[in-house]
């Protein structure tokens, strides 16, 4: 093997007359690649997160394939590479918790490897952040094809898509659904590989890729299995050795007026919650902060503008039927910035100036928005002095004020045990409070906000309660649940002193969440003793540099190092 120079960074190597080069060629041509394909240039990594742990990801095999047609089409050099890969409904505590190692696992591969710029591929909720922020962080020339979403399930005649798995779970604990309908549902409601068929995490992600130029316009929603995925990634392949010949990096795409195309998006389209967490991160891999109070400012001025699952009644494919991402840029054109790059190396003004508008009531125009503003609430106050987020759209409107009595859960097995405990004193007006559920508490900040309606008000007719946590949700849910609260409990938050029937006042209009308990009782209180920080491997790794959920949840020692602008503070300056 070669001792000389291991991480080259680009393909010269498979060229080189010296005996680097000869070893990288023997070795190629050992595994069966012509004498002249080797020596093609430039040469693509295809960094591929197939994994048959991993269903939503499962197409990514045949993607790959036609990555690699387009790269040979374009005269490049293509080589397929694997990483880990992170399935959201296996992978516990979370895939969150391990989103940063499989960044990691991605820029190491990158730089380390003699290539000249590669191709990502994912889909599921946490492996396109984590891709991002690694080939953000390697700055090599970069560009991503997600797995695209799954088809739409069929029950009865009827469209069943996974953010049906709340309302359907609720049906099944209060005894309203049988063994065999269960099990039919259970057969129906992931019809087929590929993401969430919802605007949930996954497909939120691919959105934002799109929008920051990472991914070619128009390929957020194209279905995971249909030729147009599979034409798009062959022309990805293309694209990519464009870029390898250009030697434009994703910094010359992510910028912080991106990141504000992205974010401003987000709010149009109601996507997931978790983005904001992965916007910061992937911000912090720039040097930028975006911070909660330009991101407060942002989505009220941005309105709502699609009418999506779990956010309004249309499906995923009708967004695409009204002209997807591009038709969202359209209406926002005034508060966007056009002169960010998109996919293709143009500007998204001379993009737009191709698209024309389709009427369709799963988007609605900027003339006659679902919400003129304020699809996220980005909320700070007492309980949470650095921040917390409400996905506001998906929100009961007269939950939006609210103020209750706590009923407070330490962690997801104390929910578990006593949510549906008839004695428990709890009425609709009340706000479940979860924590220990944090990135450190969590560890990982699962997924697991939407606290449960007891079943006692489930058979009453309750459908949603205000509900408080550091934890964070799926994309696919829906609810008033504030999450993302931080500082959270396990590192010394006021969340960590609240009791049983203590006040808490949400006003997601004024961005408020607050403990109404005296300063001096609070004083009087005292948290339970934190848990034993994990002395080995990741987790002792991951306890000692995780960061908090208003700076991405990224390693203190991963994010580039900047001071913070002055439109952008950083949470804990709000």
């Amino acid at each position: 093997m070669s001792q000389n120079d291991t991480k080259k960074g680009n393909g010269d190597v498979f060229s080189s007359p010296d005996r680097d080069g000869f070893i990288h060629r023997a070795f190629m041509r050992g595994a069966g690649h012509s004498a002249a394909a080797i020596r093609r240039r430039p040469v693509i990594g295809i960094c591929n997160s197939f994994s048959e742990l991993n269903p939503c990801n499962a197409g990514l095999r045949d993607l790959g394939q036609s990555v690699k047609q387009g790269v040979i089409a374009a005269g490049g050099f293509p080589l397929e590479f694997p990483t880990i890969s992170l399935a959201e409904p296996f992978i516990r505590p979370s895939t969150l918790y391990l989103r940063n190692l499989m960044a990691i696992d991605v820029e190491e591969m990158i730089t380390s490897s003699p290539i000249d710029a590669v191709v990502l591929l994912g889909g599921c909720d946490k492996t396109v952040p984590a891709q991002l922020m690694g080939a953000i962080s390697a700055g090599k020339p970069a560009v991503l094809v997600t797995a695209g979403p799954r088809a739409t399930g069929r029950l009865h005649g009827e469209p069943l898509t996974i953010d049906d798995l709340w309302t359907l779970s609720d049906r099944r604990r209060a005894g309203d659904l049988d063994d065999a309908e269960w099990e039919a549902i259970e057969g129906s409601i992931v019809p087929g590989v590929g993401t969430c068929n919802v605007l949930g995490t996954a497909v939120t992600m691919a959105v934002i890729a799109e929008t920051l130029g990472m991914s070619l316009p128009g390929s957020s929603l194209l279905p995971a299995t249909s030729g147009a995925r599979a034409a798009l990634a062959e022309e990805t392949g293309r694209r990519v050795v464009e870029l390898a010949r250009g030697g434009r990096t994703p910094a010359d795409f992510v910028t912080p007026a991106a990141l504000e195309n992205a974010f401003r998006v987000l709010c149009a389209i109601s996507g997931s919650t978790n983005a904001v967490i992965h916007l910061e991160a992937i911000a912090g891999r720039i040097g930028h902060r975006i911070g909660i109070r330009s991101m407060d400012e942002w989505s009220r001025a941005t309105p709502v503008l699609a009418q999506v699952r779990p956010s309004g009644p249309h499906l995923l494919e009708d967004l695409e039927e009204a002209g997807g991402l591009p038709a969202v840029l359209k209406e926002l054109q005034p508060l966007l910035h056009t002169d960010a790059l998109a996919g293709t190396g143009e500007t998204w003004a001379q993009i737009l100036d191709r698209v024309t508008r389709q009427d369709h009531p799963a988007l609605r125009s900027a003339k006659d928005p679902v919400f003129t503003s304020g699809g996220l609430a980005l909320l700070h106050g007492t309980l949470a002095p650095a921040g917390a987020v409400l996905k506001r759209s998906a929100a009961d409107p007269r939950l939006w004020r609210h103020r209750g009595p706590a009923v407070v859960f330490d962690g997801v097995a104390d929910l578990n045990a006593r949510i549906d405990d008839p004695a428990l004193g709890i009425t609709e007006d009340s706000v479940l409070v979860l924590r220990g559920a944090g990135p450190v508490g969590g560890p990982g900040m699962p997924e697991v906000g939407q606290l449960p309606i007891p079943r006692r008000l489930l058979h009453q007719g309750v459908t949603d309660m205000v509900r408080v946590s550091d934890a964070r949700m799926s994309g696919t849910a829906t609810g008033t649940v504030v999450l993302h609260v931080a500082p959270e409990a396990a590192e010394g938050g006021p969340l960590a002193l609240v009791r049983d029937g203590d006040p808490i006042v949400l006003d997601a209009g004024d961005g408020r969440l607050d403990l109404d308990v005296d300063p001096a009782e609070l004083s009087r209180r005292t948290p339970a003793p934190a848990a034993p920080a994990p002395r080995r491997g990741y987790a002792a790794l991951y306890r000692r540099h995780i960061t908090q959920a208003p700076e991405g949840c990224d390693f203190d020692f991963l994010t580039a190092t900047a001071e913070p602008s002055v439109d952008s503070p950083p949470a804990d300056r709000f």
